[in-house]
């Protein structure tokens, strides 16, 4: 099915080996439960990397969905950020290469939510950012009909609202990339073969727009919630 907003916030991060045990308590059990409790944000899903298919790539990656793009820069999102609970900080003072987007959901197609997703990051020049965004529309469109692909889905950070020196940001260890172009492929089959047609896609003209060409990295579903009530 297309995303179920306007808006995305798209996080890769990484867990060093002392903070792993108390992740998943914190994450499923308060740290989703809050951001689902923030108006307009409507559904939440982790996921962690196929070892074979996803080489170099961080181990987890976290898709929320939100009703606009206002929603990432509206005071209650804002509010949380700033004011992380005394277990946020301690869990993701563990974060390592992390990479954060805000994002403006700019085309989304499918029929179902899949059990696994690529993702592909990338940059495109300014100069051909309306006409990259067009053609890869089209072609999401066209990947979304494809047996086996559940969904296609192309999103554009804003830079401006992906960066702001929020407490929480603050209490990561080191940076955060913003990764301007992201898209997203669901799938719902075996994963060899996914992955197989992942990788077949990144050589797709479309990502010619693309200084680099970006490899993908794939994920499997771990835990969902919403959406909200």
């Amino acid at each position: 099915m297309a995303l179920a907003g306007a808006g995305a916030v798209a996080i890769w991060h990484d867990i060093d080996a002392p903070g792993r045990d108390g992740f998943y308590a914190w994450h499923g059990g308060e740290h989703m439960p809050e951001r689902l409790s923030i108006p307009g944000f409507l559904r939440g899903r982790r996921y962690s990397a196929v070892p074979a298919a996803s080489a170099g790539a961080p181990e987890f990656f976290n898709l929320y969905e939100t009703a606009s793009t206002g929603v990432l820069s509206g005071r209650d999102y804002l509010d949380r950020l700033d004011h992380p609970t005394p277990w946020t900080r301690a869990s993701v003072r563990h974060f390592r290469n992390v990479a954060r987007s805000l994002c403006t959901v700019a085309h989304s197609r499918g029929r179902g939510e899949g059990g696994l997703i690529a993702t592909y990051r990338y940059d495109v020049a300014p100069g051909r950012a309306a006409t990259h965004r067009e053609r890869m529309s089209g072609v999401l469109d066209r990947l979304a009909e494809r047996p086996g692909i559940a969904g296609a889905h192309l999103l554009v950070a804003d830079e401006a609202a992906s960066t702001i020196p929020t407490a929480e940001r603050q209490a990561r260890s080191g940076g955060t990339e913003v990764p301007p172009w992201v898209v997203l492929v669901e799938g719902w089959g075996d994963e060899a073969a996914f992955a197989g047609d992942a990788a077949s896609f990144a050589g797709d003209p479309a990502f010619a727009d693309s200084a680099v060409r970006p490899g993908p990295a794939i994920y499997r579903l771990q835990f969902r919630l919403g959406p909200r009530a």
